[in-house]
């Protein structure tokens, strides 16, 4: 394809993303003119800023009195680095501000006409604010939560409004990232599908509306290429020639880059055993990332990644690989990004995604996707799927999570495009 089509696709897409086949675009809309927020750390603070933004007043919620003035310290630091880079007048700042309000009680929500839990990713925390909220919250109120993976319809069933519950997953930094994936839940109503899409656009993101399943459509794509790239360790790659190879391919960061911004202790700690022992063992050694100065990488004054000694000498240990036996950058892309294809026709098989390009309406949107690609699926288009199925043979032959979904192996049989696949 040429780099027009390609844009072309992309802005078609785009457009595609905010339109919901089975339900009336006549569908009644609630009013939403107060939101609650749970939590005012890095997500709650950042999901705050995007309705005070937009003139929304907001009431966020800590448990103590430290916590909440350290974030909306923060979100307050946001709003004036923006104004003296002059992205807006100075007054703006308070005027902002003036919208946020902290509390440290829940019944400070009752009027709220949307709450939104913005906690750690924590199924027992999250089935208890909903409980809590159930009581609180007046009727015909939107509860959302932020997970970024949990199951709503579990979260909901704790409920006696099932219809009122949806998924907003925001991307960190909230007030920064465009994308917003709107989870549809077994009982969420149209109503409320149709509010969010709306105020998805009144606050200034991108919505992709998904359906539950462990990650929704972003991470579960996510998930496929991290085990991947723990799967290349295993075979004699470094993590700086996984990521070198993914940003070759056009990312701005590797897996390994990424989760040293994120953090390796993430879902960890001391003493743990998990999936990943190489992980493990920097942790235990304090290397859990760029706030450490050294995770997978060694860091400089200046946070620039160097390969470090420290870490290929722990993967050696666990792994038993010699070094030098990496595979070369063109297996490495295709190990990490066909498995991406793969998942993306295998969520449509579920029917958890509306359309083909919605996947990658996600991916270009929260993930950072090379736009030259075009996406998961339009890129399943560009290297054909032949391709795509043989090393999805490769791959599931050594592991049955990776086996080739049904839908690519008629594209590889009867010919189609990816980005034609309809859901079902």
């Amino acid at each position: 394809m040429t780099p027009e089509e390609v844009s072309a696709y992309i802005a078609q897409a785009g457009r595609d993303a905010w339109k919901v086949p089975d339900i009336s675009h006549d569908t009644p809309r609630r009013t939403i003119s107060k939101v609650g927020i749970i939590g005012a750390g890095t997500m709650g603070g950042g999901i705050s800023m995007n309705f005070a933004t937009a003139g929304i007043p907001v009431t966020i919620l800590e448990q103590k009195q430290e916590a909440l003035d350290r974030g909306l310290g923060v979100v307050r630091g946001h709003y004036q680095r923006s104004a003296d880079k002059g992205r807006f007048p100075q007054d703006e700042v308070d005027a902002r501000m003036g919208r946020l309000t902290g509390t440290l009680d829940m019944n400070d929500f009752a009027d709220c006409d949307l709450i939104i839990e913005a906690v750690f990713e924590d199924m027992d925390l999250k089935k208890k604010i909903f409980t809590d909220l159930d009581a609180i919250a007046k009727p015909g109120a939107i509860l959302a939560t932020n997970t970024s993976a949990l199951d709503i319809d579990e979260i909901a069933s704790v409920t006696k409004r099932p219809a009122d519950v949806i998924g907003l997953h925001f991307f960190s930094p909230a007030n920064v990232m465009k994308l917003l994936e709107i989870v549809r839940a077994d009982h969420t109503a149209d109503d409320v599908i149709m509010t969010c899409m709306d105020l998805a656009k009144a606050i200034n993101k991108i919505a992709v509306l998904v359906g539950v399943c462990p990650g929704f459509v972003g991470n579960r794509i996510l998930y496929a290429r991290q085990a991947q790239a723990q799967k290349l360790v295993f075979k004699g790659a470094m993590p700086w020639d996984v990521d070198a190879a993914l940003n070759a391919f056009g990312f701005r960061m590797g897996p390994y880059q990424m989760s040293d911004l994120a953090g390796l202790d993430i879902g960890w700690k001391k003493g743990a055993t998990t999936a990943n022992p190489i992980r493990d063992a920097l942790c235990e050694l304090d290397r859990r990332g760029q706030k450490t100065g050294a995770g997978y990488y060694d860091y400089d004054e200046n946070r620039r990644p160097i390969p470090s000694d420290v870490t290929a000498r722990i993967i050696a240990e666990v792994t038993g690989i010699e070094a030098g036996k990496a595979p070369g950058q063109d297996e490495i892309i295709a190990a990490c990004i066909h498995p991406m294809i793969n998942e993306g026709l295998k969520i449509l098989e579920e029917k958890k995604a509306q359309r083909a390009s919605d996947i990658d309406i996600v991916w270009l949107n929260g993930y950072g996707w090379p736009a030259d690609k075009g996406g998961p699926m339009l890129y399943g288009d560009m290297v054909g799927a032949e391709t795509v199925l043989a090393t999805m043979e490769r791959l599931g032959a050594d592991d049955e999570r990776f086996a080739p979904a049904e839908t690519l192996k008629r594209l590889a049989r009867d010919g189609g495009r990816f980005i034609d696949v309809q859901p079902g």
